[in-house]
This record gives structure tokens, sequence and C-alpha cells, in this order.
């Protein structure tokens, strides 16, 4: 039983010594600086403000007019037509969820699917992702390799300085095309000077979400390269070189020591790709405006709100992209607490 209490007997002390230099230091801080509960909510109270009225209202505003009708005045159930299948207040959803598909056969739904802007942006989230993840990581081991790296890295990364409008701008003109005697398009200028037939990059369905896609990985590959980059410089080289001596190949010591050691950097670049990818709009709306069967969620969104003047489907719309955004975003943020815990 001694044994037992000589801890309790200890540890008063301490925690008594504790107080007393909270107390003290309390004492000795001026009373015109001393700062009660409420002060530090004082200081957050402009940009909690600032929040709420650019933030937190147009929020609450976007999910109010996703349930009315395309001016708000009234509830979206009025604009049910009889006949039809009609979801009430959440008819908005219905047309922003059901609109694009054909539902008389699964495969006539299929193919719609594939053409529709959901199908789109689920193209673009694989293939951009994969892409601009894939090169950017072989960019990245390469890049560490050869004398000029900063150099390298910098043309590598520059596509990132130049706006999306810019960047669509500029791969317009690499995919125009002309008349078979006049092509100012450079990839159809180089077609036709070997020989071939000019191709419609922009208005031939499938392909052009394709075109599209390259564009897309163009802009954000250095990007992905630069956070890999940095990562892979944190892979100890002790590791690495105990690896080279026991006889691993390169190819071994990529595959089993650097990518497992990188993988928590790997998915946050994935997961923040996918959240480039869904809101998605610059590149589809300067390079097609949405036609042709390039349409994607974000413009359509725009589409519905500026162009046919319907604010209930374009914030249903709104509301549908942002809930498809949320998991990835608290993936993020749950795997950041996670490594800040470990610290």
């Amino acid at each position: 039983m001694a044994s037992q209490d000589i801890p309790k007997v200890m540890k008063q002390p301490r925690l008594g010594r504790k107080t007393d230099e909270r107390k003290t230091a309390s004492q000795n801080v001026p009373k015109i600086m001393r700062q009660g509960n409420l002060a530090p909510w004082l200081y957050l109270l402009p940009a909690l403000l600032v929040m709420s009225f650019f933030i937190v209202y147009p929020m609450i505003n976007t999910v109010a007019l996703s349930f009315s009708n395309k001016d708000g005045t009234v509830s979206a159930a009025t604009t049910c037509i009889a006949g039809n299948p009609c979801w009430g207040v959440f008819e908005n959803y219905r047309y922003a969820l059901t609109s694009e598909f054909d539902f008389s056969s699964p495969v006539s739904f299929w193919n719609t699917f594939w053409k529709s802007s959901f199908g789109n942006n689920i193209k673009w989230m694989f293939l951009m992702t994969a892409g601009t993840v894939g090169i950017g990581l072989a960019f990245a081991v390469l890049a560490d390799r050869v004398k000029y790296e900063p150099l390298a890295k910098a043309v590598i990364f520059m596509p990132m300085a130049v706006s999306f409008v810019g960047a669509g701008i500029i791969w317009k003109f690499v995919y125009d095309y002309g008349t078979r005697q006049v092509q100012i398009g450079l990839l159809n200028s180089i077609i036709t000077a070997f020989g071939g037939d000019p191709v419609a990059w922009l208005s031939t369905p499938g392909l052009n979400t394709l075109m599209l896609i390259v564009v897309g990985i163009w802009i954000w590959t250095g990007f992905c390269m630069t956070i890999l980059s940095a990562s892979l410089k944190s892979v100890p080289d002790e590791i690495l070189e105990a690896a080279r001596v026991d006889g691993a190949s390169e190819w071994t010591v990529f595959w089993r020591i650097m990518v497992p050691i990188i993988t928590p950097t790997i998915l946050v670049v994935i997961t923040t790709m996918v959240i480039n990818v869904l809101k998605l709009f610059d590149i589809v709306y300067v390079m097609t405006g949405g036609n042709f069967g390039t349409n994607v969620i974000a413009n359509r969104m725009y589409t519905e709100m500026y162009k046919n003047f319907n604010a209930g489907r374009g914030t249903a719309v709104a509301v549908i992209l942002v809930l498809a955004i949320i998991p990835f975003i608290y993936y993020n943020i749950k795997r950041f607490l996670a490594q800040e815990a470990m610290r």
C-alpha cells in the first residue's frame, strides 16, 4: 500500500507548482493586456463575418434555389408536367440526374451515359488523373537524375503559369481544322504535310474529349511533378544505397522502395487532381463550349444558369457537383489531421 501511495504524493507538488507558475505568469501580465474567453472570438469575428457573407449565405441560398422554379419564386414541384415522372420539390434534381439519359433499354442508357456530362467527367477523372500523376511521377524521377534539374523542372512546370483560358486558346489553334488546302492548325498541318487527311479533333465525338484531356494533362503534369519530386527527395539515401548494394535493379528500387514510401503523397496528389477534374470548366468552355458531346458537370451548370436562365436547375447541378467533391475533400483533411497527429 505504501508503494502505491508514493506516486500520488509525488504528483501533487508538481501539479501545484504548475498552477502557481500559471497564476504568477498571469499576474505579471498588465491588466490592459489580459484577455478573457471572449477575446479570441473578437479577433476571429471579421473573418467569420466575411466568410458568412461570401460563403455560408451563398451556399444556403444555392440549396434553397435548387428546390425552386427557374426564377426562384415558387416550389420546383410546380414545374412538373402531367404524364411525366415527377419528384415533387426535388424536380430539379430529377432533371439534373436523368435528363441526359435514355432509359428505354440498358444499351441505350449505357450509350447515353458515356456521352453525358457525368460520363465525360468520369473519363476526365480516370484518364487525366492517371496521366498527370503517372507522367508527373516519371518526370520527377528522371528530372532528379539530369544535370540541369532546375531548368528541366522549370520547363515542365511552365504550363501551370499559363491561365486555363489561355491554354485553351493555344491548344484550340493546335487542333484547328481547316480545309484540305489550308490548315492553320499545327497538328493538322503536320498530318497533311505527310500526305494524310486533316482530322476534326474538336468536333468528332469521343475523340474530342480525349484531345481535351491531353490539354489538361499538359497543364497539370508540372504541378504533380513538383509535389512528387519533393516527396522523392525525402526518401533516405541509405535505404536506396543498401538496396542497390544487395543487387536490386533500379526498377525494383523504384517500385519496392520509393513508391511505398511516397504513397501518402501520391494519394494526396490523386485526390487533389480528382477535385480539380470534378470542377473542371475553363478548358471545355473555351475550346468546345460543351458542344459535340464534350459537356461536363460544371459547364452544364453554367449553361443552365446563364444561357437557359433556369436558376433552379443550375443550382441543382451545382449542389450535385459539391456533393461529389465533398468526400475527396474530407479524405484529404482526414489524412492531413492524421499526419499532424503523428508529428
